[in-house]
């Protein structure tokens, strides 16, 4: 969590790249994300030099060397405005013909994994004047904290969503937390987002084992697993490619496994890969066949992304793998041959385990589709015995364009820190505490009490599976919720007849008495 201090940095940065021309909010995060990795190159290459210092030796290759001095943070920093524009824009002949930023995109893997995404960019800050004022102030961020600075990113992110520009970028950072949560990474988990765009499962799958695991990173095999294997991330946005390289880089994750394609194309095979999969693939989206891997139209013959993406989530899960994805409400009750396919594939053959349905606000002002969260697991043997449904009716914001916070972000911690003891607090404003309480005691075996598993008035209850299977494998919780109806009692016809006359009787003395007071 970060202070009001640190926003108020981030909003004068953010505000500095709107006045000085640049509009599109992506453009913004990108040339914010060059400057930041920068920033931190420096940093590297003063750590390498201090170590030389002390052992006396070179032991690390060094990123800079003596000649390419004025390319570094360190440098350019102090220098006059124009003569820093012109080392970022001018090809300099006594640096073999580089700037600042071709010296960036030439480091390949040495820079990071983020240097690996980085072909393709562009500098695009048009004047001196707004590239010396973002570098002043990103010079005063504290990016030496792994927490601080993967949680300033996190809020410049966030910008996108405020922005009302490619808002379907960013899933809320409290449903993705919930997710997290529900799933619980373990020790052992390959864990990939099919769709990541700016990682945002990946870093809150990350966050969740800093902050619950911590003696994991004792072992020396959990480290190198953390490091190398654990993350993993497809997206076919380039652009997408870079934030979420370097938002994954600031939260400590110097060499996540990112795949820039689209994940449902024939030249994607990875099958039966993963643990643990966190999604939410494109609400809306249409491919020709010809375009999709051909194993994934015999689950479902389709051409809609929101199914096909169901059906590559099941290939790439290895056999006993967990998956919580985010679906449009359609996936649930959509009539098609390839909408009940793909729901019978999860009810039938592999393990599905709940459905939560969520407001239609949660995604608003950018779209006010109702959305479900699937939890299944791969089986390839059935397993689905009961499934879990819950009626979410509030997230903690309001469910307008605005998206106010009800609730303060201290308190809001409480939900995912100790759900139990806000209940009280968060009644009617947000359903998370109960979700992640009813959630665990759905699968630790504990029996929800007959108000909680059979009262379908409620808003948690368990659906046996032949209820599904007759319902053609409907998933819409209003397929099975019950709704109470107040009775209401009406007078009778001549009850209500006889005082609308008296009504007429009383008007028309409180009209004959004021005529006389009149005269």
């Amino acid at each position: 969590m970060i202070t009001g201090d640190l926003k108020s940095q981030i909003d004068k940065i953010w505000n500095d790249f709107w006045t000085g021309g640049i509009s599109n909010p992506l453009t913004v995060i990108e040339q914010f994300t060059y400057l930041i990795f920068l920033k931190q190159l420096d940093g590297k290459q003063i750590l390498i030099e201090k170590r030389a210092n002390m052992l006396g030796v070179t032991t690390d290759k060094p990123i800079y060397s003596p000649e390419q001095r004025e390319l570094r943070w360190s440098s350019f920093r102090d220098k006059d405005s124009e003569v820093m524009f012109e080392l970022f824009t001018r090809p300099q002949r006594h640096l073999n013909d580089v700037t600042v930023f071709d010296f960036m995109k030439t480091l390949g893997k040495d820079g990071g994994a983020f240097t690996e995404y980085i072909k393709g960019a562009t500098f695009m800050i048009p004047t001196a004047k707004l590239l010396d004022r973002v570098v002043q102030q990103i010079d005063k961020l504290p990016l030496d904290n792994r927490d601080t600075k993967g949680d300033l990113y996190e809020y410049m992110l966030g910008k996108i969503a405020e922005a009302g520009t490619n808002g379907q970028f960013r899933t809320p950072r409290h449903i993705i937390r919930m997710m997290v949560e529900m799933t619980q990474p373990k020790k052992g988990d390959t864990i990939c987002d099919p769709s990541c765009g700016t990682a945002g499962f990946l870093v809150a799958a990350s966050q969740f084992i800093h902050e619950k695991h911590k003696d994991w990173f004792i072992e020396e095999q959990f480290r190198g697993h953390y490091n190398k294997n654990m993350f993993n991330g497809i997206e076919i946005d380039p652009s997408m490619m870079r934030i979420s390289a370097m938002n994954l880089q600031l939260h400590g994750m110097e060499n996540p496994t990112l795949i820039g394609n689209s994940a449902l194309s024939e030249s994607n095979a990875i099958s039966s890969q993963y643990s643990l999969i966190l999604a939410n693939p494109p609400f809306k989206g249409a491919l020709d066949y010809d375009e999709v891997e051909s194993s994934l139209l015999n689950v479902t013959k389709t051409k809609k992304t929101e199914l096909l993406f169901l059906a590559l989530i099941l290939r790439m899960l290895k056999l006993g793998g967990r998956a919580a994805v985010i679906v449009p409400d359609g996936v649930l009750f959509g009539s098609s041959g390839a909408h009940k396919s793909i729901r019978k594939e999860l009810v039938e053959n592999q393990q599905l385990q709940a459905v939560i349905s969520m407001p239609s606000g949660v995604f608003k002002p950018y779209a006010g589709v109702s959305t479900a969260i699937l939890f299944f697991t791969k089986t390839n043997s059935g397993g689905t015995d009961t499934v879990w449904f819950y009626d979410m009716q509030a997230d903690g914001f309001s469910l307008d364009d605005k998206r106010n916070a009800q609730l303060s972000e201290e308190v809001f911690e409480q939900c995912f820190a100790d759900p139990e003891s806000v209940l009280e607090e968060f009644k009617g404003k947000c359903d998370i505490p109960n979700i992640l309480l009813d959630w665990k005691k759905f699968t630790s075996g504990v029996t929800l009490s007959a108000v909680e598993g059979q009262d379908r008035t409620q808003k948690s209850f368990l659906i046996p599976k032949a209820d599904i299977v007759a319902n053609d494998y409907d998933l819409s919780i209003n397929r099975y919720k019950e709704i109470v109806y107040d009775e209401v009692v009406y007078d009778k016809p001549e009850t209500l007849i006889a005082d609308i006359k008296q009504l007429d009787y009383d008007r028309a003395r409180a009209l004959e008495m004021l005529e006389q007071l009149l005269k």
